[in-house]
């Protein structure tokens, strides 16, 4: 039996999850420079909020069919349907946010978000049950899967690997398209049969009444998300993450000096601040690899940790040595002596910094040929040579 469908709902399933997805997305990119508690609040409500945008068109989206028989819906399915999307974008957006964004990351997340959808869809068909049996065209099937994790995809790469020079809402765009594609993709290849009729009451709300307060609840949630996660000066500052050894945090590892003993002959502009548990600590600032400010936030990078700083990058800068640390862009700020490296990234220019893993670094257009001759004059001046690979790039540039 062919499915027809009620062309609104169609269409607001499919902004539901466009809505959703712009939510869920402006979360998961805050996910990469957050630390501590902060990171892990970000990951779990931009996970949640992208499952409730993926769950709600599939739920509206299923409304929206017209079927000649009267429908029940089979209650586990639905709820685990939800589950496993949380789950299953939470981990997709880690894999995106917990490191360089290679080829490979980027395909292992796609693959994750395309088949998380992908299995949603038809544990949530399952719900069905009840009321029909379902046959599906494999055709169809595996045009679904391929839809979703191509469009998954792209959707990832333009909201956290296209360099930042996209919108968010195409982001979000590809991804509403990425899960309503998946969708009526997979319900085209679908016939359904129905059970013996047996006798049913009238539903208590309506299919068109339902899906509108499914919509509703979803949008509220989305909004109260987004709303409450805008940084906000008033709120306590996040929790860095330190190196810990057997018996605590070990403040060695991460270059921190005392409060009450620092570094004889040391003045403040040889130490920075920085804070964990409304504790005050200093970090060296030859240990000082990058600055970096997001929204009301400093985060000092000493090439293995992020540590929060109560200072605002301006007064850092301030107190920084100018022939060492220069500004490269309105919230970064980096080492010269750590540049390893000078690479485009689509329209976009990012210097290499020197630390465990190679730490990039986006630059002003306004400030590049300025970099690239500051890079240069340190290269060819009497300090002592570099480590390997820091300045011999920029000389042939």
């Amino acid at each position: 039996m062919p499915v027809t469908y009620e062309w609104w709902l169609v269409l607001l399933s499919i902004v539901m999850a466009i809505q959703g997805a712009y939510v869920g997305l402006s979360l998961a990119v805050q996910v990469r420079d957050a630390t501590g508690l902060r990171q892990r609040v970000l990951l779990a409500s931009s996970a949640f909020s992208l499952a409730v945008a993926i769950w709600t068109m599939h739920f509206v989206g299923m409304l929206a069919a017209r079927l000649p028989f009267p429908v029940d819906y089979l209650a586990f399915p639905t709820l685990l349907s939800f589950l496993v999307c949380v789950m299953v974008v939470g981990a997709a957006v880690y894999a995106t946010s917990s490191g360089a964004l290679t080829p490979l990351r980027l395909a292992l997340a796609s693959c994750l978000l395309g088949i998380g959808i992908f299995t949603m869809h038809y544990i949530g068909m399952s719900a069905l049950h009840a009321s029909a049996h379902m046959v599906h065209d494999p055709i169809w099937v595996a045009a679904s899967l391929i839809i979703a994790i191509a469009t998954a995809g792209l959707a990832l790469w333009l909201a956290t690997g296209g360099g930042g020079r996209f919108p968010l809402v195409l982001s979000a765009i590809a991804f509403g398209i990425a899960v309503s594609g998946m969708h009526y993709t997979a319900m085209a290849g679908m016939t359904v049969f129905p059970h013996e009729a047996t006798a049913r009451g009238s539903p208590a709300l309506s299919t068109d009444l339902l899906a509108i307060v499914v919509a509703i609840v979803a949008f509220i949630l989305s909004a109260l998300f987004l709303l409450f996660l805008v940084p906000d000066p008033a709120r306590a500052a996040p929790e860095p993450p330190l190196a810990t050894g057997p018996d605590g945090p070990d403040e060695a590892a991460i270059g921190f000096a005392p409060v009450a003993s620092p570094a004889a002959g040391h003045g403040p502009a040889r130490q920075l601040p920085v804070e964990r548990d409304g504790v005050r600590h200093f970090v060296r600032v030859e240990d000082v690899v990058a600055v970096h400010a997001n929204a009301h936030y400093t985060y000092i990078f000493n090439g293995t940790a992020k540590l929060f700083c109560p200072l605002a990058i301006g007064e850092v800068e301030a107190r920084l040595d100018k022939a060492r640390f220069v500004r490269i862009h309105r919230s970064h700020i980096i080492n010269l002596e750590r540049v390893v490296g000078y690479r485009r990234s689509g329209d976009n220019e990012l210097v290499e910094l020197a630390a465990a893993e190679r730490y990039a670094v986006p630059v002003s257009r306004s400030r590049t040929g300025w970099l690239k001759s500051r890079i240069r004059a340190l290269a060819d001046g009497p300090e002592a040579p570099a480590p390997a690979g820091h300045r011999q790039h920029f000389a042939s540039q």
